[in-house]
């Protein structure tokens, strides 16, 4: 997202003061986690995140801290693409979907319970499976 939405990167995983950066050596202290880092230089946003706890192969889905659940990244990050607008959730789509080969994005408002039942039981005909609805 650093390259084809910096609006989106400045979102995501932002850090609210300007002097702190993502550090694994301080994990207890929350200086993996998203959202919260420790002091550092710069303004910290997804792509540090990335780099500073994402590509160590650490600090995911949790931070290790302690006293946070063992998914606490994941679900700030998850909290963070919540708050997105519905444009600049399409475009998160998007690139996730470009970077799984085959992958693209389908919007599906609703989905009937019969049009899932019928779905359901003609995959499972397909499939040998005699099933009455």
């Amino acid at each position: 997202m650093e390259i084809s939405a910096k609006e989106i990167d400045g979102k995501v995983c932002k850090v609210g003061s300007s002097d702190k950066k993502y550090d694994l050596s301080n994990k207890s202290g929350g200086s993996a986690r998203c959202g919260v880092g420790v002091s550092g230089s710069a303004t910290v946003q997804l792509k540090d995140f990335r780099v500073g706890v994402l590509e160590q192969n650490d600090g995911w889905p949790g931070s290790g801290k302690g006293s946070e659940s063992s998914d606490d990244n994941a679900k700030a990050v998850a909290g963070d693409l919540i708050k997105l607008t519905p444009e600049e959730k399409t475009i998160v789509a998007g690139l996730l979907a470009k970077t799984i080969e085959g992958g693209e994005v389908v919007e599906i408002r609703a989905v009937s319970s019969t049009s899932v039942m019928v779905n359901a039981c003609y995959d499972l005909l397909s499939e040998g499976l005699g099933v009455v609805p």
